[in-house]
C-alpha cells in the first residue's frame, strides 16, 4: 500500500520504540518489596496497568497507596528502572520502520512522558534522533497528562495538520490523547498493556501486535 504524502507519525517511546518492559517490571517489582507488596507478573501487569498510576497500584492493593507509600515506590522504581534501562533495546523492527518511513520523505516525531533530560540522552545512545523532526519528553516537574502534552508537541510541528497525524503507542492514554487532538492513533501490544485490555478499554482504535503492523495500520488509516 502506499503511503499517503503528508501522513506524519507521532511515535510514543516506552513501551513501544523502546523494548523496556522487562527493565519496568524489575523496576516495578523492586519498588512492591519495599512495602512489602509480593511481585507481579508480566501477565498481570499488562492485565491490571493504568495511568494515572496510583490508580494502578489501587487496583493491586485495594485502596490507593498512602502518601509516604508512594514516595517510596516512586523513589524506588526509577532508582532501579534507569539502571535496567541501559541494557534495555529498541523493539523489534523499530530502527528499519523509522529509516524507511524517514527516507520514504515522512515525517515523524516522538512525544513521551518519560523525563526530556533523561529521554534525549537515551534516544541518542540508540542513534535514532536523526529520523524525528521534535522528539519532547516531559519537562520539569510538569504533571500534565499525555493528552495536554501531546497537544504542546503537535504545537510544535511546523505544517502537521492534526487530522493527518497518527499516533503508535502503547497504552490507552495513548490513544486518548490522538482523540483529545484530533488525531488518529493504532495500539501496540508490546508494551505496558495486553491486547484484552486495549481492546477493553474501548477507544475503537486499531490493536497490533508487531510495530510493522502499527505503521501499515497508520498508513491505511491516513489513506
Amino acid at each position: 500500500m502506499g503511503k499517503h504524502a503528508d501522513t506524519h507519525i507521532v511515535w510514543d517511546w516506552n513501551g513501544t520504540l523502546f523494548h523496556d518492559i522487562d527493565a519496568v517490571i524489575q523496576a516495578t517489582n523492586a519498588s512492591f518489596a519495599e512495602i512489602g507488596l509480593p511481585a507481579i507478573t508480566l501477565e498481570r501487569y499488562r492485565d491490571l496497568y493504568c495511568v494515572p498510576v496510583p490508580l494502578f497500584y489501587e487496583r493491586l492493593m485495594g485502596r490507593l497507596p498512602t502518601d509516604a507509600e508512594w514516595a517510596v515506590m516512586d523513589e524506588t522504581f526509577h532508582r532501579h528502572y534507569w539502571v535496567l534501562a541501559e541494557s534495555a533495546g529498541l523493539a523489534a523492527g523499530a530502527r528499519e520502520l523509522l529509516v524507511d518511513w524517514q527516507a520514504s520523505g515522512l515525517t515523524q516525531s516522538m512525544c513521551s512522558l518519560a523525563p526530556h533530560e533523561n529521554l534525549i540522552p537515551i534516544v541518542r545512545t540508540h542513534g535514532i534522533e536523526q529520523h524525528f523532526v521534535r522528539v519532547d519528553g516531559r519537562v520539569g516537574g510538569s504533571h500534565a497528562g499525555k493528552a495536554e502534552h501531546m497537544a504542546r508537541h503537535l504545537a510544535g510541528l511546523d505544517g502537521v495538520r492534526a487530522e493527518r497525524v497518527v499516533v503508535i503507542g502503547d497504552a490507552v492514554d495513548d490513544a486518548v490523547a490522538a482523540q483529545h487532538v484530533g488525531a488518529r492513533a493504532v495500539l501496540y501490544t508490546g508494551g505496558s498493556h495486553s491486547r484484552a485490555s486495549l481492546q477493553a478499554a474501548g477507544t475503537g482504535v486499531p490493536v497490533v501486535d508487531t510495530l510493522a503492523e502499527a505503521v501499515a495500520e497508520a498508513q491505511r488509516l491516513a489513506a
